[in-house]
């Protein structure tokens, strides 16, 4: 039986306990963890995408998906797949038109949104430890308010998927005619995972099945929701191995751009 001394005056039942959290083990690891990771990320993607050199390899029609697709009149020739008509100036991705939806597909994500929730902005930082902040508004006022955008963002991701999906797939035809090498493993690797995480998105598997009443009646949507289903439960998953991906393709065509070593080549 609970002594009355425990409890503070007027509560009922309830133990009267000064410290913020009882836990006891490292909750404080994984937010950290996650810190440096994005942190990493961004940082890494950010000196890439402006440093606005080493993204295409001519001679095996290597094009990194960070630069994907080349639209400013300063792409190197052969890299602009969709036209070149934006200026070149520094501040301007090459890949303006595909890079701010694509950071706004995973800022809006819903895996994405708990975890810089509680790792950047400690809110809160793990289960029953208190919210960093005094008061919760939720997501109802601006800039939070747009992560109701997140469906839409959805569509465009797939587009710029289907982009990559291009990119790869051109890859496999160099000046010299069909060629084959580990940078098409790699390209490959790398959009599939991308289409992975893409419709394992919670969006996609509400726009497939979240609205039919009898499953019963739709047999290839009720398939469709199934698999999107099994991914879904890996979204998490996919989110850090889509960033690792991401990472690895584009320095491995920076690296071979930049003649730090050759492509291992297995057909031409």
């Amino acid at each position: 039986m609970t002594s009355t001394a425990t409890r503070p005056r007027g509560a009922r039942g309830r133990a009267a306990i000064a410290a913020k959290t009882l836990r006891t083990d490292r909750w404080w690891f994984a937010p950290l963890i996650t810190v440096v990771g994005l942190s990493a990320w961004v940082i890494y993607a950010t000196v890439r995408v402006f440093m606005h050199k080493w993204y295409w390899v001519d001679a095996y029609h290597y094009l990194t998906p960070f630069y994907s697709p080349c639209v400013t009149d300063r792409c190197v020739e052969g890299s602009s797949h969709f036209g070149s008509f934006l200026p070149g100036w520094w501040i301007i991705p090459d890949a303006a038109l595909t890079l701010p939806f694509l950071l706004l597909f995973r800022l809006t994500c819903y895996y994405y949104r708990k975890a810089y929730y509680r790792s950047f902005w400690l809110s809160p930082p793990a289960c029953a430890v208190p919210d960093g902040h005094q008061a919760y508004g939720g997501e109802t006022r601006f800039p939070l308010l747009g992560q109701n955008l997140h469906r839409y963002f959805f569509y465009l991701a797939a587009i710029i998927s289907l982009i990559n999906t291009y990119d790869a797939i051109y890859a496999f035809h160099s000046p010299k005619g069909f060629g084959f090498g580990l940078g098409n493993v790699i390209l490959l690797v790398n959009v599939v995972m991308l289409w992975a995480y893409t419709i394992s998105c919670h969006s996609c598997r509400h726009i497939i099945g979240g609205r039919l009443k009898h499953f019963s009646k739709h047999p290839l949507r009720y398939r469709a929701w199934t698999g999107v289903s099994w991914l879904n439960v890996r979204h998490m998953q996919l989110a850090w191995i889509t960033l690792g991906t991401l990472a690895l393709t584009d320095f491995y065509v920076m690296a071979v751009a930049a003649g730090w070593f050759n492509d291992l080549r297995f057909i031409n």
